[in-house]
């Protein structure tokens, strides 16, 4: 394998690293602070941090965008996400949680057959169940550990789906950094709006700390996750996504002292088996970006 592709997929398991720490620490401080809150900050720090790094090295360049309204839209569904995102992980624990957003792929396979008219083989349609059913076993509704806490998650692969959808596209004509600037402010905007409806004084150091957290490690994940697919393509990079669960599960268990069951270990490794075929078959006939939902 060339240097450069293993280069970009130690970036992406970093990023993937950075993402299951994110996740954590927003399950910490949102028992502490608003949830609200806590997006306020994730946002204003990757907006202001990735303004101060982009704008002295491509000037106001890198604030042309032919596509303003899409650009809105992408912040939007992002923020979205976050919200439900955020508000979940106080409800779930965060393996199994990651575990559910990695269906998003699959659902991406489901919406091009249902809404864009795209051609699915028989085998997709079966990897799709197969990953629905892995769901199933994770979210167990009739369950007292995730039950219907479980389908908030669902939701977002859904969104997160539509959101894949439209970045691809953008692609196309917009500079990632660019559209990596956007999503910050508009998140950052949209939760300043919010946020005197529920602010509240931080309560003390260590609470400010993984406030700062969250905003380094969403910032710096997303960048990692560029420069990856800048190095290597997607069909390299996509069976490394699901380190994401394993990373996850690690943190969940060092944290908050957490593993899956036999019953959720079952549907986390169904989830990874559809996944990875999906995404091998998928790079076998066309180059798809599949990426993990962002937070």
């Amino acid at each position: 394998m060339p240097p450069r592709a293993l280069t970009g997929i130690g970036l992406l398991i970093a990023a993937t690293a950075c993402f299951a720490v994110l996740d954590t620490s927003v399950k910490l401080a949102g028992a502490i602070v608003s949830v609200l809150l806590v997006i306020w900050f994730r946002y204003v720090f990757h907006a202001v941090a990735v303004t101060a790094i982009m704008l002295p090295l491509r000037g106001r360049a890198v604030l042309r965008t032919g596509h303003p309204r899409f650009q809105l839209l992408r912040g939007v569904l992002l923020l979205s996400l976050s919200m439900m995102g955020f508000i979940a992980l106080q409800q779930m624990p965060v393996g199994e949680f990651t575990a559910i957003l990695m269906v998003t792929p699959l659902a991406v396979t489901l919406l091009g057959a249902t809404v864009l008219r795209e051609r699915v083989s028989a085998w997709q349609w079966l990897l799709v169940a197969g990953g629905f059913m892995g769901v199933l076993l994770v979210v167990r509704p009739d369950s007292g550990d995730i039950g219907w806490a479980g389908l908030l998650p669902l939701a977002m692969v859904f969104i997160s789906a539509w959101f894949q959808i439209l970045t691809a596209r953008m692609a196309r004509t917009e500079d990632p950094m660019t559209m990596h600037l956007y999503t910050g402010w508009v998140g950052a905007i949209a939760a300043s709006a919010l946020l005197p409806f529920v602010w509240q004084a931080i309560p003390d150091g260590r609470t400010l700390a993984l406030l700062v957290l969250i905003g380094v490690m969403g910032t710096v994940g997303h960048l990692l996750l560029i420069l990856a697919y800048q190095r290597a393509p997607a069909s390299t990079l996509s069976p490394y996504l699901y380190t994401q669960i394993a990373f996850a599960m690690l943190t969940g268990w060092l944290v908050f002292g957490h593993t899956p069951g036999p019953i959720e270990l079952a549907g986390i490794a169904l989830i990874v088996a559809c996944g990875a075929v999906n995404g091998w078959r998928a790079a076998r006939t066309r180059p798809v970006p599949i990426q993990p939902p962002e937070d």
